[in-house]
Order: structure tokens, then sequence, then C-alpha cells
């Protein structure tokens, strides 16, 4: 084996000529043999020093580590009381809030399994996910209460939030109030049982090409490693900083950095509950805030805006910039540097299925290897597989990412036939991201297999956006591709083929699905045409569709 003998693996690149394996260049992440542990009582085990954890940007109340351990104990025995048990499945829909972490600790301390889902989601996406993952209570907050009815009218809800008004005329099945079970005190004869590192902790949903998302199963182990990896990334036991909550907790960036993952460093989260950017610049100066974790259409935000920015705001306690969802180009990293000095760039590359850990780069040197990924995460391996063959590569070789490691997901939830086709045996986990390691061992994606939309950082399915369209009674044939966009990444466009005698507008094809999707995944752009471009077996070209957007000058937009 490789690992076993060093000598074997290039010290510059990670590469292992003999089993054509990348290694990590970073020191490996130190892993609890334990079998019997929890993620909660692993965060809650490391020092904190009394800091302030959790700030209410909006009303800035704050909770200190020693309340939000007490509030997860409480809320974990009323959870209890509840019946809540190991294997549980209880959903969170919530926006951002310091309420949110407490949640998802208080029900994985159980062992119960936490789901999460996108408040900008409609009654009919939510109404999927619960009919999948099954779950038995529903944490939320009063302004969504109607969506969970409206998906599932008989599911008990716990309310979030000191407004507890509900809107007139829904039908709820309204148990209790997180306020009440935070001041439940906290009983020591509640059911506990025996949760150990290869249970499932999480259950996310990942958006497939296939149409319908899929639940990815994480175990406490992941997440554990997971929280390993942000901890020895940061190296912030020595010092207090404070980071700004600017991405959704309900997707894994969020809930690995927020939830879980910077708890564990005893730094202090500052939560928007939506994402504005004067509230967030604000935020920066008010709480001396010391990270700005974003995706890359606020980064492009910063940097536009930047001299008003720097009149209107105070930034001088940011030391750095956490980028994810997208490489950075020359333009924009140098640009910002030339407009931030001060600010250095850290960027990341993770999926759901790998709990958010994959490569990064952790100093502005390594960022300005213009348009990378990073460098391998510690204790991650990779490969480099050509599609076609299933041959693995060497160094600037492309083809499809493969990831092997501590955070890799245990499987698809009930989707055995998915799992299969995404894990391996060896447990290699298959990205579908067409990717190629240089000679330096940093990543470089290039395209992506799984074709999937990137907008403003939610990723988006096309497969699911066509079967909504032609569901329509004047389409007969759909395909929907990105639209490269330099403010928002990318938008989802539309290619489609009236049926005969049909005069739909593209304006009620967009109105069509805006009605029965969330706001990211609205169509945003459409071009009718006589046929759409497939290969012989069917297969939409979308490459061939993207080439005819990017040149064509006659697209409807909304």
């Amino acid at each position: 084996m490789a690992e076993d003998n060093p000598a074997a693996i290039d010290s510059r690149s990670g590469f292992c000529k003999s089993n054509y394996t990348f290694y990590s260049k970073r020191k490996p992440i130190p892993l609890s043999p334990a079998d019997s542990l929890d993620i909660t009582t692993f965060i809650s085990s490391r020092p904190h020093h009394g800091n302030v954890a959790l700030i209410d940007a909006a009303t800035s109340r704050h909770l200190t580590f020693s309340q939000v351990w007490r509030a997860v104990d409480s809320v974990s025995s009323s959870l209890s009381d509840l019946g809540i048990r190991k294997g549980h499945v209880v959903l969170i829909l919530s926006p951002n809030s310091i309420f949110f972490p407490i949640v998802c600790l208080s029900v994985m301390s159980l062992g119960a399994i936490i789901t999460t889902t996108n408040p900008l989601n409609t009654p009919r996406e939510i109404g999927k996910q619960i009919a999948d993952s099954k779950p038995v209570l529903a944490f939320t907050v009063p302004q969504l209460v109607s969506k969970l009815t409206q998906s599932k009218p008989d599911l008990p809800i716990v309310l979030i939030g000191p407004n507890n008004r509900v809107e007139e005329g829904a039908t709820t099945r309204i148990l209790t109030t997180l306020e009440e079970m935070m001041k439940t005190e906290p009983s020591q004869n509640r059911v506990r049982d025996r949760v150990t590192q290869d249970d499932t902790a999480s259950l996310l949903y990942s958006s497939g090409t296939t149409g319908e998302s899929k639940g990815v199963v994480s175990s406490h182990r992941n997440l554990i490693a997971m929280v390993q990896t942000i901890v020895n990334r940061f190296k912030l036991d020595a010092e207090q900083h404070t980071f700004i909550c600017t991405v959704p907790m309900f997707h894994i960036y969020g809930l690995a950095a927020f939830a879980t993952g910077f708890l564990a460093t005893g730094s202090t989260v500052v939560v928007l509950p939506k994402f504005d950017l004067d509230d967030m610049l604000s935020a920066i100066g008010k709480y001396r805030a010391t990270y700005l974790p974003l995706v890359p259409p606020i980064l492009v935000g910063l940097l536009n805006g930047a001299d008003q920015i720097k009149r209107k705001y105070d930034l001088s306690s940011l030391q750095y910039v956490l980028s994810g969802g997208a490489p950075l180009s020359k333009e924009v990293t140098e640009g910002f540097v030339e407009k931030y000095p001060s600010v250095g760039i850290m960027q990341g590359y993770g999926l759901t299925e790998s709990t958010s850990v994959g490569s990064s780069t952790d100093s502005l040197e390594e960022s300005r290897r213009y348009g990378t990924a990073g460098i391998l995460s510690p204790s991650m391996e990779a490969k480099i597989v050509d599609p076609v063959s299933g041959e693995p590569l060497p160094t600037n070789r492309t083809g499809e990412l493969w990831l092997r490691g501590p955070t890799v997901m245990k499987g698809y939830f009930n989707n055995p036939e998915a799992t299969a086709s995404t894990l391996d045996s060896q447990g290699w986990l298959k990205t579908g991201d067409l990717c190629f390691f240089d000679e330096d061992g940093f990543i470089f994606v290039v395209d992506r297999l799984k074709e999937l939309i990137k907008y403003k950082g939610y990723q988006v399915p096309p497969a699911e956006l066509e079967a909504l369209l032609l569901t329509h009674p004047d389409i007969a044939d759909a395909a929907v591709i990105p639209f490269p966009d330099r403010e928002v990444g990318q938008y989802p466009m539309a290619y489609l083929v009236r049926k005969p005698t049909s005069d739909v507008s593209d304006k009620a094809v967009m109105e069509f699905i805006a009605k029965q999707v969330a706001p990211y995944k609205r169509i945003r752009k459409v071009s009718f045409v006589d046929s759409i471009p497939k290969n012989p077996s069917g297969k939409i070209l979308r490459k061939d569709l993207i080439k005819l957007a990017t040149s064509s000058t006659t697209i409807s937009k909304l």
C-alpha cells in the first residue's frame, strides 16, 4: 500500500504511481477511536472558554456556550419525553436562526436524525421530501407553518422563535414551542439509546440529474471528521474569532460550518436570518467579525461596490473571506486583493455527499493558483478516472474526480440503486465533476458530469424542471441548461418545442414554472426551437444548446 510506503508518493503532487491515487499533502486529521460517540457529545466536549457562541444580528440576542449546551440538554430531554428515539427523523424548516444549531444538536444527541429543507421550497417540494424521509416531528417558524400543513397536515410541530402567531385558518398540530422546551429542567432519567459513530446523524437532500433529490445519509463519524477538518484548518483555539453566517444553515455548507463546525472552535457566530448586503456589512463592523464565509456572487458584489462599501462600513476587523461553490477567477481574486488588501481569501470545494469536505485553499498564496478548487483536504484520497474507459489517470489528465475519506456519506436514503452507482465497493465517491490535478497537487474543476445549474450557490437539477415543463399542455419537448451570468453564476434557461397549433408565450411558460418551484429554480430565459438536439440514445446534447444560447441575442429573459 502506498500509505505504508511514503516514498511511493510524489511529495509535490501527492500522486502515487503504484495505485494511481492522489493523497492529501496536508497533515492528517485526528480521528476519535471511541465507538460510542455522537456529534453533539464530541462538540460539547471541546473547550470554549465561556465565550458568546451565537448572536442574532437582527435582535442582538446572544447565547453563551454554557447557555447553548444547557438548551441542548433541555430540548433533548423534552424530545425524549415526546417519544423521540434513535432512528426517528425530525425535520427542521426554518430560516437561519440562533436556534437552528440547538435543534440539530438536540436531535442528534438522542441518535435521532435531522433532515433540513429550504424555506423557499413550495409545499409540493417539501411534501416530496416528507414523503421520502417520513419525519415524526417538525420544527418550524410561525410564518412557515402553512407550508407544512399543506404538505402533511397531521405532522406534529414545534414552533421556533418568540413570535408564535400562526396564520389564521391554518390547521395545525402544534405540540409546544422551542422556548418552552429550553425552559425545561433536563431530566436525568430520559431515554438515551446507545449511539455509535456509524449511526446516521443527518439526512440532507442533494439535487440529482435524474429529476428527484436524493437523501444523503451522513453518520456521526462523517460529521465528527468534518468538524475535525474545520478545527484543523482554522486553528482558532489561540484567540477569539467571530464569523458572520450568511449562507443557509439548511445547506451542507451552513450546517457544516455554523450549526456544528465553528461551535467546536469556540468561536462566535453572528447569524443573519436572511441575506442582506447592508445588514451583513453592518454586522461585520458592529460585532468586529474576523471571518466572512460566502458564495462567489457575494464576493463579486463586494468587489464591484468596494469604493462605496469602504466609505460606508467599518470592515477593519475582517481578516478572511471564505468562498465556496465555484473557483474564483484571476480577475475576481486580484480585484478583491486590490480593493481589500488586508483581507485574505480562502476557498473550498465539497459536496453534500462528502459532508462539505473535499479540497481547499488555505491562504492567499494558494488561492492565487487561479481557477483551482484547492489541495485535497486532510485524510482525503482522490482518483481521476476516465469516464469512458474507467481507467485511472495521472496528473494533468482530465477525468471524473473520485473521493474517499472519513467524511464520505454512508449512501442515499432508501435508494440502493443510486448508492451503487455513486459509491463503489471500496468506498470511492464518484463526484460527477470532471477535474484534473496539476503537478503541485491542486485540483481544477473543468466541467460537471452532473449538469447541475448553480444559481447563487443553489443547485438546480435540469431534469426536474424539464419534467415540470413537459406537464404543460402546450409543450412537446424541453431542455433546460445553465446560462452563465457574472452576478449569480448561472440562470436556468429552457429550450422548448411547442405542440402543433400552440402559440404559448415565453412569459406564460416562466410563470407556469414559477408557481411550482422555489424562486432559485425559476426559469429566467426561454427560447423556442423546432427540435431539441439529442444523441442516438436520446440524451439531450446540452453542450450544443449552451453554445447556441451564449451566441444568441434573441432570447427572452424574465
